[in-house]
């Protein structure tokens, strides 16, 4: 039965809303659907949608998978899209990059570097991006949660191995509403401490008696969650489908325009134990300042051009698709997927690359004897003073990032027939991914001061400027200038497969295999330094005399195919009406892209086999069981994992094999007014076979928590709800050496939510209720003592927001 909660609590801070009124349902008394609904607290009844072909319920199905309804993640507060992972059993979602660039594991399964290698983010059946891991392109940077989405399925082992390409880890997939249910609804959420305000708009219904469509979208502004001193989310999208039914079928178009600036957090300096160093709040501030927000640099065609900080992360996507789906007899069904997708972009941050003291940075840069001096804000061209009392600065590299050309096409055809209590699936999947980026990187120096720290010159014994407003060098020459890089890389796959299903009186199974095969080809190129007049003031200074650009003149091949098989095989059995068993195997497949080069591709392309393609093997079995009010899915799984990677920050290359195992429970409990839901993953995994660095072997791999954790308890009332919302995580490693150890920490969110018509609602939320620290990952991996600085990333600190939220 809807409810002012299950109505109003979707109007937090994204938004999201249902359109049926819902005072006028409860006067109706509670129907006997709503009934067995409640009695069914994890929706086991619910047609398992993504990564299946069977279309049965949870309960006859073998894989585990969770749908997360627009009430779930909104009572969460989330402030980007990545955080609603964290609702999901088994996702470890390190969500404090800001609106994109998270890090998302699945049962242990490894983040050896950044993004979701694993793990495939869907919309509507087809890939946001074919590889989820793209240096500074992971897939959730072009992914919004929006008033369009009617639901997230997530699959986590299982067929997600041969129903999508590279993702054996599993499927998190974004359903868009189609207007079955004419209404709509408009929002404003507004933070009382932190700047933002973002308006939410969905609306949908039926044009004729066999045609219906839905329109939706945001807009927003605002500094942000933490004070980067100027105007650093600005943005929206847009979306759009229209269904035509037939008598055997429908066909639907759809459409979609992003176009968001966020900013983008990368670590910053604090003490190894989570506190904040003087001057700098780790929940609340950031390096960017309004002192930093250009950039000027060589493209990735060595011309003169500026970038912008305050961009952040910019994805632009424009896609068209469609989804024909019709019974072509009695026996044969058609569903065929496509989606084009114009994407470009940018990513542009500071990364600190150095926290040291004043004397020890001016002196590597400009000898004995060098100094530093204000390069602007209040105090420009006086001497560093070390206003914040920190004794520190910060050696800068803006990681600036042109996304020159990220589209795709992709096409999913499936053509199935039922043969008594059999069905077999035959598919063809086809799909290509550009990944045409441009890396462009400076460095700087900054005071290490939260709320617009000032940049530094450097100035030689001799009065000689080594700097000019705060840049010091075109290029990274600290790290090697390593990180001037041009890709134009397209990937071609193509992914014939097969699934089968069928039951035997309370006995149902599936099995399914997948052929992926891929050609890489085209070009990337490296770093090249010449002596040039970037500001054109007709005097070369000393930055100019060393410009990093891009070597073109002696670009590197790529020629490279890879082909692996995956495959999965599962049962599961009702006991009856209330309790059922499955068990399932598999093997799947990742394909490597844009990180083996400079490093792992041959002189003429190719790549070696192990390299091309890492497997991933797993067994998983568990247990579903309700009863009054009361659901329970438990999971034991295991995975063996092969990993070859590349870290940008750190310039290493991995090269092992991970073993994980563990279980993992969803719960959910509704009794009266009262629903709580949760779950707990709990993991012991372990690398143990390392080729680069066999010191590791026997560690447990970076940041991997034996538990992670997270529930929900919401109490509704007539005309209002309140809630709270734990998500936690106990202690984790920073780098697979396993020396420093972070702590665990649980963060607490709440929301209240009142009615004051039957139509017009308005919410409060708070997200990090009482303002915990918890480090989510590190650069460094060992330090001295607690007062030790590290480059860290935590979740924000608290913040606060009010939504008022209109549905007609």
């Amino acid at each position: 039965m809807s409810t002012p909660f299950n109505r109003s609590a979707i109007s937090m801070a994204i938004a999201l809303t249902f359109s049926a009124p819902l005072i006028a349902q409860q006067e109706q008394g509670e129907s006997p659907q709503a009934a067995n609904e409640a009695q069914d607290a994890l929706g086991f009844e619910q047609i398992v949608v993504t990564g299946s072909v069977r279309g049965g319920t949870k309960m006859d199905s073998s894989v585990s998978v969770s749908s997360i309804s627009p009430e779930d993640f909104a009572v969460a507060a989330p402030r980007a899209t990545a955080e609603v992972f964290r609702s999901i059993p088994g996702i470890r979602s390190e969500s404090t990059g800001g609106e994109g660039n998270a890090n998302i594991a699945v049962r242990g399964l490894p983040v050896a570097s950044g993004g979701a290698k694993f793990l495939v983010l869907q919309e509507d059946g087809l890939p946001v991006m074919q590889f989820g891991d793209v240096a500074f392109g992971n897939a959730d940077i072009f992914l919004r949660a929006d008033s369009t989405i009617a639901t997230i399925d997530a699959i986590r082992g299982g067929s997600s191995s041969t129903l999508a390409s590279n993702s054996p880890g599993g499927i998190i997939n974004f359903i868009s509403k189609t207007g079955d249910s004419e209404g709509g609804s408009i929002s404003t959420t507004i933070g009382l401490d932190y700047d933002t305000t973002r308006t939410d708009f969905e609306y949908g219904g039926d044009i004729s008696d066999t045609m219906r469509f839905h329109i939706g979208g945001f807009f927003r502004e605002g500094e942000g969650p933490r004070e980067a001193g100027y105007n650093a989310n600005s943005g929206g999208q847009i979306k759009a489908n229209l269904t035509k039914e037939f008598d055997t079928g429908f066909i639907r178009v759809y459409f979609k325009h992003l176009d968001d600036k966020s900013i983008g957090y990368l670590p910053m300096p604090m003490f190894a134990n989570g506190d904040s160093i003087p001057g700098f709040d780790a929940q609340s501030d950031t390096p960017h300042s309004v002192y930093l927000q250009d950039t000027v640099r060589l493209n990735g065609d060595n011309q003169i051009t500026r970038g912008s900080i305050a961009n952040g992360m910019n994805p632009s996507v424009t896609s068209i698709g469609f989804e024909a789906n019709f019974d072509v007899s009695e026996d044969w069904t058609l569903v065929n997927k496509f989606r084009f997708s114009d994407v470009s972009g940018s990513f542009n941050s500071p990364f600190p690359a150095e926290v040291a003291d004043p004397t020890s940075i001016a002196q590597s840069i400009g000898g004995a004897g060098a100094s530093l001096e204000y390069a602007n804000g209040p105090s420009a061209g006086q001497a560093f003073t070390d206003a914040t009392g920190n004794g520190l600065v910060m050696r800068t590299h803006t990681f600036d990032v042109e996304m020159n050309d990220f589209g795709s096409y992709v096409n999913d055809l499936q053509l199935s027939r039922s043969f008594g209590d059999i069905s077999v699936t035959a598919g063809y999947y086809k799909s290509r991914q550009n990944i045409d980026m441009s890396w462009l990187w400076n460095s700087y120096l900054m005071e290490v001061k939260g709320d617009n720290a000032a940049l530094l010159n450097v100035v030689g014994a001799d009065g000689t400027q080594y700097s000019e407003n705060g840049l010091y060098a075109y290029g990274t020459p600290f790290w090697g200038n390593c990180c001037q890089r041009n890709y134009d890389i397209q990937y071609d796959i193509s992914a014939p497969y097969l699934a089968l299903a069928g039951e035997y009186g309370d006995f149902t199974w599936e099995a399914s295999v997948r052929r992926d095969s891929g050609d890489a080809f085209g070009s990337y190129a490296g770093a090249v330094t010449s002596t040039l007049d970037v500001n054109r003031d007709g005097q070369i200074s000393q930055p100019e005399m060393n410009v990093v650009g891009i070597d073109l003149a002696n670009a590197s091949v790529v020629d490279y195919d890879w082909d692996y098989t995956s495959y999965s095989i599962g049962g599961n059995y009702r006991v009856n009406d209330d309790l059922a068993t499955f068990a399932r195997i598999s093997r799947g497949g990742r394909a490597n892209a844009d990180r083996l080069a400079f490093g792992k591709i041959n002189q003429d392309g190719s790549v070696a086999t192990a390299d091309a393609v890492d497997m991933v093997n797993q067994v998983e079995a568990g247990v579903k069981y309700r009863q009054s009010g009361l659901g329970v899915f438990v999971t034991g799984f295991y995975a063996e994992t092969e990993e070859q990677n590349f870290e940008a920050t750190s310039q290493k290359f991995f090269d092992r094999v991970y073993e994980a195992y563990g279980i993992e429970t969803e719960v959910a409990y509704t009794r009266d007014n009262l629903t709580i839901k949760g779950g707990f993953t709990w993991t012991d995994a372990e690398i143990v076979e390392d080729n680069v660095t066999p010191d590791v072997v026997g560690n447990t791999p970076r940041r991997q928590a034996d538990f992670i954790y997270q529930l929900t308890a919401q109490y509704q009332m007539d005309m209002a709800a309140v809630g709270v919302n734990f998500i936690g995580t106990t202690d984790a490693y920073a780098q697979d050496s396993n020396e420093l150890k972070f702590d665990g920490y649980t963060q607490v969110n709440a929301f209240a939510d009142y009615y004051i018509t039957d139509a017009l609602s308005v919410a409060i939320n708070v997200n990090n209720l009482f303002d915990t620290v918890g480090i989510t990952e590190a650069e460094e991996g060992a330090v001295a003592s607690d007062q030790s600085i590290i480059r860290a990333r935590s979740i924000n600190g608290r913040t606060t927001s009010m939504t008022l939220k209109y549905q007609f």
